[in-house]
């Protein structure tokens, strides 16, 4: 079979188990990709020797006829995820030489269903970012060029590494985690698929923590079905964390019907922005159309609270990562600053992190140790969070009327060139998770799906938004806006 690394995961799991191929061969395949694709600075941490061990026992563990659906599929781990003996840095130089002693539980699940570790990929450091250009290991590149142009794009963020992989077919799928759209941006800048879940679906033990009401781990898969595989494999209770909901896993794949009819989709007014392009609005009409060929209700629905999400959001996640930031210290691990002679405990906190932490990172903290400093606390976080408690109801108000997913857009725009931001005002790069964030802060699960492109060639995607815990349906929902969109595009091989 030629080009391996091509494959979707059912595609994979369909070959190994009829014998067409071993998991050797895929990941090889894999492993060679990788090797010629520095360019993209995707993977930052290669682990050939653990790849081939692991296809190996995936191997024989199918010839015993005892192999899950993840078996032998090699795979991409972002680079928050503690791999145990692997540096896991959170692409930040405070981590630097970080190799823990122990396997998050996501990544224990997947390779306890055989699955392969390839290595780990770029993000943004600490998570904090929507481009890829906060990492300490330097830009990941996306796949996708303009027509007629070289120049180079952001294959969006946090995750824009595992994104990057995924599109460039280095892997056959990757771990991701998403704060405020982290999956679901990159998704849509890079023509993939990515869900992430219901908060709690997912365990995040072993993560590298930005925002702990926020950080939610899913997969970036190729298509809808591969999502639906991977996905059950990341999901169940774990003890280890205690925001972790203790809830049966169901069969996402069996649950792909296609067939949405009597579905009501609800589209928000609120979402239709001032100076939205004018594709993606197509777009997004392009794709009710689409859903409602299918089937589906359409309504209108409103969430009034949305204008507020952005702001709300920017105040929260700071917050909690001032605080779950703190930790990094110098003291037990981690990077450590070279203290002149005379130099105590305070300076030797301040220098490790001002060489440790990159300017978002620090820009991120300093807002969130305001906001939660005496005087403003109620000023902005209390207040930041009962608006998150008013933008929730908002859902659960539409919900309640009996609307079973929301269709949003994605992305504000599709990817833009590196170094294109680099001189704009914060803000202006914060406005790409305007359609995303309301999810983080609901809880809700949201899925980014490829429908199309714009006029210079690039993807665009689509946001489905689904109920608590109903990954299932809304799964199903984006398979059949999948099947109508027919989005069958790839970047042209540069790399």
């Amino acid at each position: 079979m030629a080009d391996l690394n091509k494959l979707t995961i059912a595609a994979a799991r369909d070959a190994l188990r009829k014998g067409d191929v071993s998991s050797a061969e895929l990941t090889e395949a894999c492993l060679g990709e990788i090797e010629s694709a520095g360019a993209l600075n995707a993977f930052v941490h290669n682990t050939p020797e653990i790849a081939r061990a692991q296809a190996a026992a995936a191997d024989a563990r199918i010839k015993a006829g005892d192999a899950p659906d993840m078996c032998g599929i090699p795979l991409g781990i972002k680079d928050l995820f503690c791999t145990k003996g692997v540096p896991s840095q959170a692409a930040s130089n405070i981590l630097k030489g970080f190799k823990p002693e122990y396997e998050s539980t996501v990544t224990s699940q997947l390779f306890d269903a055989g699955a392969v570790m390839l290595g780990k990929l770029n993000m943004d450091e600490f998570a904090m970012g929507s481009s890829n250009e906060t990492s300490a290991y330097g830009n990941a590149v996306n796949p996708w060029r303009r027509d007629g142009s070289e120049t180079a794009l952001t294959p969006g963020g946090s995750s824009g590494g595992s994104a990057s992989a995924v599109a460039a077919d280095l892997c056959l799928a990757a771990t991701g985690t998403d704060t405020g759209g982290s999956i679901r941006q990159p998704a849509a800048f890079t023509g993939i698929t990515g869900i992430k879940p219901t908060y709690g679906r997912v365990s995040r033990w072993g993560v590298v923590a930005f925002a702990s009401s926020l950080d939610q781990a899913g997969p970036m898969t190729k298509d809808v079905r591969d999502a639906a595989i991977m996905l059950e494999a990341m999901c169940g209770h774990d003890a280890k964390d205690s925001t972790s909901a203790d809830l049966a896993v169901p069969n996402f794949e069996a649950m792909l019907t296609g067939d949405i009819r009597g579905k009501t989709i609800g589209i928000p007014r609120e979402y239709r922005m001032d100076g939205m392009p004018e594709e993606i609005e197509k777009l997004w009409a392009e794709g009710t159309e689409m859903l409602k060929a299918a089937g589906a209700k359409i309504v209108d629905i409103s969430l009034p609270h949305t204008k507020y999400a952005l702001p709300t959001y920017y105040v929260i996640a700071p917050a909690e990562a001032s605080s779950n930031l703190a930790r990094y210290d110098g003291v037990r691990y981690g990077h450590r600053a070279k203290l002149a002679a005379g130099d105590g405990i305070t300076e030797m906190y301040e220098k490790t992190r001002a060489e440790g932490f990159g300017h978002e990172v620090q820009r991120r903290v300093m807002v969130g140790t305001y906001v939660l400093s005496a005087g403003f606390y109620d000023a902005y976080y209390n207040r930041a969070r009962k608006v998150r408690t008013l933008i929730k109801r908002d859902f659960e108000e539409v919900f309640a009327t009996g609307v079973d997913a929301i269709l949003t857009p994605a992305t504000p725009s599709a990817a833009f060139g590196l170094g294109e931001m680099s001189e704009a005002d914060p803000i202006a790069m914060y406005l790409n998770d305007v359609f995303t964030v309301t999810v983080n802060l609901a809880g809700l699960p949201g899925i980014a799906v490829p429908t199309g492109t714009d006029s210079q060639g690039l993807p665009l995607g689509l946001q489905l938004i689904g109920r608590p815990w109903e990954e299932g349906d809304l799964l199903n929902t984006a398979y059949a806006l999948e099947q109508a969109a027919g989005f069958v595009a790839k970047p042209a091989k540069w790399w």
